[in-house]
């Protein structure tokens, strides 16, 4: 791609995320049936399908990176998603919850907190692992890759139990927050697609709907999937012709692309009044992320984290910064809008934009 004029990959770039905004939000649809269905969320195979589901785009780029031997826009993409996926936050909050308290307040429960403290945990490792020894590999895998895997693992089932039992006053709900229980958005899309199906007597009814969901799901995985290649090597391409590196590009542009779907899905379901689900698909997505640093490994066969840029790093503390700060607006809910926003989703909006500033002088020393 990189003898095409620089109008036709940003059309290829556009056109890529495009389709990822279509096929992401009927990704999030059918999974919702799926998930509903099958009874998927009530296991940890169903989380860890989940999250492979919602996080295709990314997945893609980094196999496509990886297999290119090109790692550093995989991990500008990842880090930087991280970083931008929690501010899609902010616009959820701006844009979901107008007239009404913020997003954190609404949203508090202590589950949403343990999910946060996954998201902090994994990229702690990722910022260890990147001063490891860059020899340090064993059968394609690395300490640091898989410790990240493991404290995703675990926080799933921590996850998993603290919404069944948690020893704390109302199993850890704030008072005046959601009314209906997290998830609802998910049960309402099963009931629309139960309704839209044939007027055939139970069974046949539901078989003929999984199915239709199931081909729909499988179609838009298959053009995500090969739209976030395209995304990959057309940004790549535009990276290189106008100047910017690639982790820069993966960390800002890319990444948002990619982040699209999650924006659309987090509307929706603030709209349906599951603010709760809406944090906690960001986060449990942010969580995810950096298990694609032991794809990354397993494919290439060479140590990602240990060849991480001073900007790789800095992204990490900033996405880290991020989660933190939305970690203590859910604890503390501030019930004050300052512009239209949470106080904690202003403190966010700031700091990010600050950190971007600073990505440059940091890639620029470099």
């Amino acid at each position: 791609m990189e003898s095409l004029p620089l109008w036709a990959l940003a059309l290829i770039f556009a056109g890529a995320a495009a389709v990822i905004w279509v096929a992401g939000i009927q990704l999030s649809k059918q999974t919702d049936v799926l998930d509903a269905r099958f009874r998927l969320g009530s296991a940890l195979g169903g989380l860890i399908l989940l999250a492979l589901a919602t996080n295709l785009p990314e997945i893609a780029i980094t196999v496509s990176a990886a297999l290119a031997g090109n790692v550093g826009v995989a991990v500008g993409n990842i880090l930087g998603g991280i970083a931008i996926q929690t501010v899609v936050l902010v616009i959820l909050d701006v844009v979901g919850t107008k007239g009404g308290k913020p997003l954190s307040y609404r949203a508090a429960s202590l589950t949403l907190v343990i999910e946060a403290i996954t998201v902090v945990g994994v990229l702690g490792v990722v910022i260890a692992g990147s001063q490891m020894p860059p020899g340090l590999v064993l059968f394609r895998l690395t300490p640091a890759a898989v410790l990240i895997a493991v404290i995703w693992l675990l926080g799933l089932l921590l996850v998993q139990r603290s919404q069944k039992s948690l020893p704390w006053h109302a199993q850890g709900q704030a008072p005046d927050g959601q009314s209906a229980p997290k998830g609802h958005a998910k049960a309402s899309a099963q009931a629309s697609a139960q309704k839209s199906g044939p007027s055939d007597a139970g069974s046949s009814r539901k078989k003929t709907g999984t199915g239709k969901a199931l081909g729909i799901f499988l179609v838009a995985a298959a053009a995500t999937l090969g739209s976030g290649v395209l995304l990959e090597r057309s940004g790549d391409a535009i990276a290189g012709q106008i100047g910017l590196s690639g982790v820069l590009f993966g960390a800002t542009f890319l990444a948002l692309a990619t982040s699209l779907p999650e924006i659309s899905t987090g509307l929706a379901s603030v709209r349906e009044g599951d603010f709760q689900l809406a944090v906690s698909d960001i986060f449990g997505g942010n969580a995810f992320l950096p298990v694609l640093f032991l794809v990354a490994v397993l494919i290439s066969g060479t140590p990602v984290l240990p060849q991480a840029h001073a900007s790789d790093i800095y992204l990490t503390a900033l996405a880290i910064l991020l989660t933190l700060v939305y970690m203590l607006g859910l604890l503390f809910r501030p019930a004050r809008r300052v512009l239209g926003m949470g106080v904690d989703s202003l403190v966010v909006l700031v700091l990010y934009l600050a950190g971007v500033a600073g990505l440059f002088a940091v890639a620029s020393s470099g």
